[in-house]
């Protein structure tokens, strides 16, 4: 062993948004570092970086400029040396990373389920004509306009903490979040509803926490490789394909899903048209190694059946 371990006087810099769940995400990716190596917490120091995506809080995210909303100024920290590592929600991230950056860590995934979110409602499916749902997510509108027509969509930004504070200003009757977001903050007291993913496919990796870092550090690799779930890693193979070859980002109207049975990995995937007017949908099943051909063959068909301009 060649590289210098952590210290308090010398820790290890882990970069993140400066959200709740993010400092949550982080924090977690400490524990377990900590943990694997018997090294203090003191020896790891968590880094607030402010990213685009969460200094823009007055324009819906599809009319922001460019991807990478909320990994830029984070993966430029990392390229100049300022942090070790990077934490990301997996559902954020670019399919591709910056050259000279690589993410081959992720933690075990929490659950995947979108939760509806209501002080008047149990459910979808209770809400009346013309009751008022606020979300950010290009996927969830799309899915709402093709399954709950009947319902007002209006623009729902911010963390959760954001977003309930406007549901009980009666901004809207309901809102989603994903549950793993939930968990993690230990927000037990939130009145939500998981979504069963065969009723709303969520999003690529969604509830998963995924560890960047620079190629060719290998400190950072080695000790990224010691809190790798290997699972996750597996299922979000075969997702983040999927993704990569719709072109998708998470503007863009795709949901898809990877789970495991043993040794065989079953993949559903999703796209609409931005209206709901279209919603297209495959499946697969092999070996958890065919993962990412799996997806790439899965966003193949499904552009061949959309044709041109499906996203438009």
């Amino acid at each position: 062993m060649t590289e210098k371990m952590p210290t308090p006087d010398a820790p290890f810099k882990i970069g993140t948004r400066g959200s709740p769940l993010a400092l949550a995400q982080a924090h977690e990716t400490r524990a377990r570092l900590s943990a694997a190596f018997d090294l203090p917490q003191e020896a790891f120091e968590i880094t607030v970086i402010k990213v685009t995506g969460d200094q823009i809080l007055d324009k819906p995210l599809r009319e922001i400029d460019g991807k990478g909303l909320f990994t830029r100024e984070i993966e430029e920290a990392l390229l100049a040396g300022d942090i070790d590592i990077a934490v990301h929600s997996t559902k954020d991230m670019p399919t591709r990373q910056p050259d000279g950056l690589v993410m081959d860590c992720y933690l075990p995934r929490e659950d995947v389920r979108d939760a509806f979110v209501s002080l008047k409602y149990r459910s979808l499916a209770e809400m009346p004509d013309g009751a008022v749902v606020g979300t950010s997510s290009t996927r969830r509108r799309a899915q709402l306009a093709a399954r709950f027509p009947h319902l007002q969509v209006v623009e729902f930004r911010g963390n959760v903490q954001t977003r309930l504070k406007k549901l009980a200003d009666g901004v809207a009757d309901a809102t989603f979040l994903a549950t793993a977001g939930l968990n993690r903050l230990g927000m037990a007291d939130v009145p939500y509803f998981p979504i069963s993913p065969d009723d709303m496919l969520p999003a690529i990796a969604q509830g998963a926490i995924g560890i960047e870092r620079r190629i060719g550090d290998d400190r950072a690799d080695r000790m990224l490789a010691a809190i790798h779930d290997a699972p996750t890693g597996h299922r979000l193979a075969a997702e983040r394909a999927l993704l990569a070859g719709l072109d998708g980002s998470c503007e863009t109207p795709i949901g898809g899903l990877a789970e495991l049975d043993g040794d065989t990995l079953h993949l559903r995937g999703e796209i609409l048209r931005h209206d709901g007017s279209r919603v297209l949908t495959e499946v697969a099943t092999g070996w958890v190694e065919q993962g990412p051909d799996m997806g790439r063959d899965m966003a193949a068909k499904l552009l061949a059946e959309a044709g041109e301009g499906f996203f438009d």
